[in-house]
Formats: C-alpha cells, sequence, structure tokens
C-alpha cells in the first residue's frame, strides 16, 4: 500500500468520524426550524425544544441498538424527509422504513406543545389514511405516549403508556424501554 493510500483512509475515516460525531451532536441539540409538505402546501415547523430533542436522541439511541442486525428495517435520521405521498412529504421525529421498499412502517411523533395540532391531528390523519402500520405519539406535556396499529377501518389506539410501563413494538422485539427513562430529566 503507497503513502498516498494510507493516508487517504486515514482522512476517509477522520472524515466518517467526524460526520458520527456531528450527527450525534445534532442529537443532543436544539434543532432548527423545518418544513412539511402536507398535500402540497408547506406547513413551516417551529425548532424543538431541548427537552423534545432530548426525548428523541434517547428513542433514536435505543431504536438504532434494537435494529442492528435487521437487515430488512432502516432506521432513518431524526426527522429525515419521508415521501409518502406524491405531494407530501412528513419528516416524522424517528422513522423506520423497510429496507428493499423504503415504505414507512413506524413513526414516532414527539408532541412539540407549541404547535401540537399539526402532530396530533393533522399528520395523524396523514398517517392513518396511509395506513402506517405503528405510529407512536410521545407527549412531553403529560409524560405518556399513544401506541397506534393500522387495522382495516384506520388507526387504533392499542394503549397509553406512562409511568413504570414499558415501550416495546412486536415488529422491533429488541427494543424496550421503560416510559419513565423516555421522558427523564
Amino acid at each position: 500500500m503507497s503513502v498516498h493510500c494510507r493516508l487517504s483512509t486515514i482522512v476517509g475515516c477522520q472524515i466518517q468520524f467526524l460526520q458520527l460525531f456531528a450527527a450525534r451532536l445534532k442529537l443532543e441539540t436544539v434543532s432548527q426550524p423545518y418544513e412539511e409538505i402536507l398535500e402540497g402546501a408547506t406547513l413551516p415547523r417551529s425548532a424543538p425544544g431541548e427537552r423534545h430533542e432530548k426525548i428523541l436522541a434517547r428513542l433514536h439511541r435505543e431504536m438504532a441498538a434494537s435494529v442492528n442486525g435487521l437487515a430488512a428495517t432502516q432506521l432513518l435520521a431524526p426527522r429525515a424527509q419521508v415521501q409518502v405521498a406524491r405531494t407530501t412529504m412528513l419528516c416524522p421525529d424517528l422513522a423506520l422504513v423497510t429496507a428493499v421498499s423504503g415504505k414507512l412502517f413506524l413513526a414516532v411523533e414527539i408532541v412539540s406543545r407549541d404547535d401540537h395540532r399539526a402532530d396530533t391531528v393533522v399528520k395523524k390523519e396523514i398517517y392513518e389514511q396511509l395506513r402506517v402500520p405503528r405510529l407512536w405519539m410521545v407527549d412531553p406535556r403529560y409524560d405518556n405516549v399513544e401506541i397506534y396499529h393500522s387495522f382495516e377501518f384506520g388507526l387504533q389506539l392499542k394503549g397509553i403508556l406512562a409511568g413504570s410501563e414499558v415501550l416495546q413494538e412486536k415488529l422491533v422485539p429488541q427494543f424496550k424501554m421503560s416510559i419513565a427513562d423516555v421522558f427523564a430529566p
């Protein structure tokens, strides 16, 4: 191996490290405002607050560890743009998609106290129309998580978890996290 090849490998590794560090840092800091497109209309979203981002970082970290090694499942970056219809692009806080088709099968929305209607009404209706198999509505206002499953007539509330109850998902058997840990200070 030439000096040039060794140097480019080292530089490549350093770049990968810096990209991973930047991604982790982004999860642990307050983010910027962003936009979603709902049936062709732009919906500006406020920058999530510090508590929102801490909850997201915990969930994303646990989910990443849980899907590691599941070839059929891909965890997207926080608030990655997901094209769910020709005129609709959503940015779920956490999204799991099938690796082959990229189809969304778990959307996690952390409810923002400043613009909660977008998550709890508007986007929930879109997820219902799309028949997304799983939806978690994480609500820091009440420290609870609403679990929805898709069925033939839309989304069905399967439970509201709080306190010492455990958040888990049969589609991702390795994922288990207590609600207290989700909302830890």
